[in-house]
């Protein structure tokens, strides 16, 4: 295993509050205790994952500053609006604007760099283990698996390949290489979220997207649970508030058991398997993609039929965070739908003025 020395200069942590009474704990790094600490997951919902226009209760409608009065929408209307100011979550930070997952990536999405960019409430990361069990940030499982010239000048599995190979591939060209975890955590300022997404623990026996039988489950988190500690053990050098997210049941079971972190499903083809998973460990948030959302015109009605994931997420207290989003009408017409953050491939799909 390399040494973790900080990075070269050149891309749903975070804790969700009980939405009427936040408490900030954001000076106490989250303690693993090996199992759930119900007192610590109450304090963990708190104001980073909160849109800045207002507080959102537990139907998941705004309140305005403490008074209760509403929108002038929600006067004339007779009807509270759902319309929310989402976080703005950048998607292996901002990917459409940035080389994905990399250190010049994160630093720019964490400092809002450029005349139009917003500066991030959270930087969204893929992590995956090397042949030598170190953490790096990335999102595919080959380094060169996509097409045309590929993600990488490097090939490979990336959980068969050395660090030393991993960490030198350039990343689309741009003079980046593949970051370990702890680099890239290095280069988001403390006052910065993080969303890790636990992508894959160096297997290719996974259940993607699905909600498991016991017996499956068990045998599914023996491969997880080395991996989950290991970015765990990590996480916990670091003051910045993470949250955990992933398509798959056994790493959210994983990070659930080993830790007071805020958690989060990713929704993959069921919404019904997705709900499930966060009833199921009580999960903070709740990441379905953008069709899936009801009252936008993108809703595609063959995934969602008359589920109405918003609204469930917000009356069981959860957040909505919606990936992945690519642009102003849609991010706008999201946030009408009341979810609570977009994930975000370009920095600049909401207004500017709406930024911490």
């Amino acid at each position: 295993m390399i040494e973790h020395t900080a990075a070269e200069r050149p891309s749903c942590g975070t804790s969700i509050p009980d939405r009427t009474n936040c408490v900030d704990d954001r000076t106490a790094p989250p303690i693993r205790t090996g199992e759930r600490d119900v007192a610590a997951a109450t304090g963990r919902r708190r104001g980073i994952l909160i849109g800045a226009a207002g507080l959102t209760v537990a139907s998941g409608l705004r309140l305005t500053d403490g008074l209760g009065e509403g929108t002038d929408e929600d006067r004339e209307t007779g009807e509270p609006s759902r319309e929310s100011d989402p976080t703005l979550i950048a998607h292996r930070g901002f990917a459409g604007e940035n080389p994905e997952n990399t250190i010049a990536a994160v630093e720019a999405a964490a400092n809002g760099d450029g005349a139009t960019a917003r500066q991030a409430d959270l930087v969204e990361i893929d992590v995956v283990p090397t042949a030598d069990d170190d953490v790096v940030v990335f999102h595919d499982d080959r380094l060169s698996e996509r097409g045309g010239d590929g993600l990488t000048d490097a090939n490979g599995i990336v959980w068969e390949t050395d660090t030393g190979t991993v960490t030198s591939a350039e990343v689309l060209d741009s003079g980046e290489t593949v970051p370990l975890l702890t680099a890239v955590l290095d280069a988001i300022p403390a006052s910065v979220g993080v969303n890790v997404e636990l992508k894959n623990p160096g297997s290719s026996d996974l259940r993607f997207g699905e909600k498991l039988s016991s017996s499956e489950l068990d045998g599914q988190k023996e491969i997880w649970r080395p991996f989950v500690e290991r970015v765990l053990e990590i996480g916990d050098d670091y003051e910045n508030e993470i949250l955990l997210s992933s398509f798959y049941e056994a790493a959210l079971a994983t990070s659930r058991e080993a830790s007071t972190y805020p958690i989060a499903p990713l929704v993959g083809d069921s919404i019904t398997d997705g709900l499930e998973i966060a009833r199921t460990y009580d999960a903070e948030a709740i990441h379905p993609p953008t069709g899936m959302i009801q009252g936008t015109p993108f809703v595609d009605a063959s995934d969602v039929a008359d589920v109405d994931v918003v609204a469930l997420a917000h009356e069981e207290g959860r957040d909505v965070n919606v990936w992945t989003v690519e642009t102003s009408e849609q991010a706008h017409q999201l946030a009408a739908a009341g979810v609570d953050g977009i994930i975000a491939d370009y920095s600049d799909l909401l207004d500017r003025s709406s930024g911490r």
